[in-house]
């Protein structure tokens, strides 16, 4: 584990997965639409800033797609500091994302000018883009629709199965085919976990790879994990890929495991 000495509150890392080695995480700037390396050119630390008005579920995913930024960025090996920035609601806004499993954000504005970074990105919301400093820019779709008492892991899931630019309508079901989607893998994992460990297929690895890190490509991910599921691996390999993307993916696909009788 990396602790940076000028705040190890906030500005924990982990060392990249060696799997990692070679990630080169691409995403595109909304300001010109072109491709950008989310890594710093040179080594050091990344900042990561959410804007958003205020609580409603467009923010949440404004939040979320800064949250998979931050995981993926880790993963390889790059410091972040995520920042939140908002006008309102801000006890809601982090209520609401630690319920979907986000990661701590600190206060942004003032809190930034005592830190540099070597690589700077602002998640906004689509269209909200006016008053966000310079920096590479990150647009998130709005979210129609309410999820109503939708378990927040179930939110999350339904959330990450649509890519971050395009609209999201949160209808009975999306939330449902959602809800399925999770207990199903949640209890394959548990029972995938039973059998002897074997490493995640290089190839399978690669398939992850290549989606995440083509701008973040969360529906490509869900669709490999789609694949593996009923595949001919090994049982022990289907559950370490799971595991693996769940890094990445944060729906605590293994808490169930030792709950099956």
């Amino acid at each position: 584990m990396i602790l940076l000495d000028r705040n190890p509150r906030h500005l924990t890392a982990h060392h990249g997965d060696p799997l990692y080695a070679h990630l080169v995480l691409r995403i595109i700037d909304a300001r010109t639409g072109n491709p950008v390396d989310a890594t710093p050119a040179r080594r050091g630390l990344a900042r990561v800033e959410a804007h958003v008005g205020g609580y409603d579920t467009t923010a949440l995913r404004v939040l979320l797609a800064a949250d998979v930024l931050v995981r993926a960025l880790e993963l390889g090996g790059t410091p972040v500091w995520s920042l939140l920035s908002t006008e309102g609601d801000r006890a809601e806004l982090r209520a609401g994302a630690a319920a979907l499993g986000m990661r701590p954000f600190e206060d942004g504005g003032e809190a930034e000018a005592g830190l540099g970074a070597a690589q700077v990105i602002h998640v906004v919301g689509d269209g909200d883009e006016g008053a966000v400093p310079d920096g590479v820019r990150i647009a998130v779709a709005p979210v129609a629709g309410t999820p109503g008492e939708a378990d927040p892991a179930v939110l999350r899931l339904a959330l990450l199965s649509r890519r971050r630019d395009l609209p999201v309508r949160l209808d009975a079901d999306v939330l449902s085919d959602a809800h399925d989607t999770l207990v199903r893998w949640r209890r394959s994992v548990a029972g995938w976990a039973r059998q002897p460990s074997r490493p995640v297929p290089e190839e399978v690895r690669a398939e992850l790879r290549t989606a995440w890190e083509d701008d973040l490509d969360m529906p490509g991910v869900l669709r490999t994990l789609r694949r593996i599921e009923t595949s001919g691996l090994p049982e022990g390999a289907r559950f370490e890929t799971y595991a693996y993307a769940d890094r990445l993916l944060g729906l605590e696909l293994t808490r169930d495991i030792g709950a099956l009788a």
